[in-house]
């Protein structure tokens, strides 16, 4: 798991940085403002996800369920969250009608959310 994490962590960020250029570049001649903000909101979380991964990866043990549950929660709530912004973004110039995507999105960010909260209980429980 702890690989997993890492790897999931390393790619997450590396497509940040593929997509918010990429963003910053291309998509600005065809995307409206709102649209490109959202892109770039996709891109900002992705980028804290990939941190978080990173440093969960070399921080947990990953001994039991609920420390691999912090990762899982993040590596899933994260694809949910920023590639269903990404696909709502582009839904326009794709001329796709993709709302039914919408639920989605606060789907991942609850998933996220839990993963910190169980970082903190972990942090308590542990008590390092």
């Amino acid at each position: 798991m702890k690989t997993i994490t890492l790897v999931f962590g390393a790619a997450y960020g590396m497509l940040s940085v593929v997509l918010g250029a990429f963003g910053a570049h291309a998509l600005k001649k065809v995307l409206s403002i709102e649209r490109l903000e959202s892109f770039e909101t996709g891109v900002r979380y992705q980028m804290y996800a990939a941190f978080f991964l990173l440093i969960v990866g070399y921080i947990l043990k990953f001994e039991t369920s609920s420390e691999k549950w912090i990762s899982w929660m993040m590596i899933v709530g994260t694809m949910l969250f920023s590639f269903s912004i990404y696909a709502l973004s582009m839904q326009d110039y794709w001329g796709m009608n993709l709302k039914f995507l919408g639920p989605i999105t606060p789907l991942g960010g609850l998933l996220m959310i839990l993963s910190w909260a169980f970082l903190i209980f972990y942090f308590v429980k542990v008590k390092n």
